[in-house]
């Protein structure tokens, strides 16, 4: 079973995606843009990255943040993770956000960076089932941090 890209016009000359180690579980992607882009602090925009996938069936690829562009810069993903469909054929887009706050300097997106990262992951899909009634837990209906803090 492979993954299978087709890289658009504007992906020429880029390099193709790879894990950067030998045990990475993503795959980078990269910014396929002609110009420099300025994010600023609060704002968020789509990349494209120049590729459409063929996912097989019964795995979806999920596009995550690079810890790197979190921790230094703020840059993460506005919709982590983001979810491609096996069936989807269009251009993955990258919807970066810079989390910043005011005072903070914008992030500049240049051509080619590796700017987030694909997981391709199994899914499992289940039938709908309507019921009345639910089983019993220790939680219960307790919502967030009912479980404790430690």
């Amino acid at each position: 079973m492979h993954l299978k890209i087709h890289p658009l016009p504007h992906y020429q000359g880029l390099a193709l995606p790879a894990y950067q180690s030998a045990a990475a579980a993503g795959l980078d992607l990269r910014a396929a843009i002609s110009e420099d882009i300025i994010l600023n602090p609060a704002a968020r925009i789509a990349i494209p990255s120049g590729l459409m996938l063929a996912i097989p069936e019964g795995y979806e690829g999920q596009i995550r943040p690079r810890s790197g562009l979190a921790h230094k810069h703020g840059i993460t993903l506005a919709n982590a993770p983001g979810t491609i469909d096996a069936d989807y054929r269009g251009e993955v887009m990258i919807l970066l956000i810079h989390l910043g706050g005011v005072g903070d300097a914008p992030f500049t997106i240049q051509r080619g960076d590796r700017i987030a990262q694909l997981v391709i992951a199994p899914i499992t899909q289940m039938p709908v089932e309507i019921t009345h009634e639910f089983d019993d837990t220790t939680r219960g209906q307790g919502g967030f941090g009912s479980t404790g803090m430690t």
